[in-house]
């Protein structure tokens, strides 16, 4: 495959859960931090075992655009990121890159119901479960016997993943650990929009934004309508002028992970934007619903 050609979603089966798991450990090997990987793969199973259902006391994930996926490739793109900024001059302990990968795996737990909860999805947590999923991570880590300092610092890391929240209004232990929530908030961003089949999940995301009560979308073509503008009114100025730009590290991974001179979750980002404007401009021009143009990963069925 030339170099050239190469497009995000060729470099690892984002649908594959042991290719994600694999991807990271390697990262993790990369950054010399092989002595957190026993720490952090009994994790990586709990919350697999949570969103599928299988975890004592909770019920299996139920919205269809914050699910297992997304976990799991806010954590690939954490563990990139933190490579990435490392090979751009950055320093990590071990410990604290555990902590930014545990971060990104328990970031949105708050969406999953317990058992006694029956009523609707989990999205109805979407507003505030930021908490809710920093209240899973302390039973979670407790049981683990981790550090309530370290659960601290997570609990810090997992907060930048919520974009009512100013960064500045957040106080960090150490410099270090700031870095690593900007990487974690600046993944929870990327991930998603860099999503190959971003645009269709929207479809998805809208049902969510239904159920939690979020008010500005009357429709989903409304949502779609407003993606360009959340993504220059809220997602760059949150990467740019928040979290300090430390995603443009980004390249840095690719180019000495798979010797690729390109940001590709950008290239990939840009790509979704340029894709939805012109079906949304074909919709108004020829009448064609724009969901005839959203047909990539057969998802659309889902929303119905």
């Amino acid at each position: 495959m030339e170099k050239e050609a190469t497009k995000l979603y060729d470099l690892v089966d984002s649908q594959n859960q042991k290719a994600v798991l694999s991807e990271i450990v390697t990262i993790i090997s990369l950054l010399d931090s092989e002595s957190i990987v026993d720490q952090f793969l009994p994790v990586f199973e709990d919350i697999v075992r949570l969103f599928n259902g299988e975890y004592p006391g909770y019920r299996a994930s139920n919205t269809k655009y914050h699910n297992l996926e997304h976990t799991t490739m806010v954590t690939l793109a954490t563990a990139r990121l933190i490579h990435g900024s490392v090979k751009s001059g950055y320093r990590f302990k071990p410990k604290n890159v555990l902590l930014g990968l545990l971060a990104a795996l328990f970031h949105d737990s708050g969406l999953i119901q317990t058992n006694q909860d029956r009523k609707g999805t989990g999205a109805k947590y979407t507003i505030g479960h930021e908490k809710r999923s920093v209240a899973f991570m302390r039973k979670n880590l407790d049981a683990r016997n981790f550090s309530k300092q370290q659960m601290d610092d997570c609990a810090q890391l997992i907060k930048c993943t919520n974009l009512k929240i100013e960064i500045a209004d957040l106080s960090f232990r150490s410099e270090e650990i700031e870095n690593l929530g900007k990487i974690v908030g600046s993944s929870d961003l990327l991930a998603q929009m860099a999503d190959r089949l971003y645009l269709e999940k929207l479809i998805l995301l809208f049902k969510e934004f239904q159920e939690a009560g979020i008010p500005g979308f009357d429709s989903e073509e409304e949502l779609l309508a407003k993606t360009e503008g959340f993504y220059k009114n809220v997602t760059q100025k949150r990467l740019t002028n928040d979290f300090d730009n430390i995603s443009s590290n980004m390249a840095s991974h690719f180019k000495h992970r798979w010797n690729i001179d390109r940001d590709l979750y950008t290239e990939s980002i840009r790509n979704n934007i340029s894709y939805l404007k012109s079906i949304l401009s074909d919709g108004k021009k020829n009448g064609l619903c724009y969901q005839q143009h959203l047909r990539r990963g057969g998802l659309i069925k889902l929303s119905s």
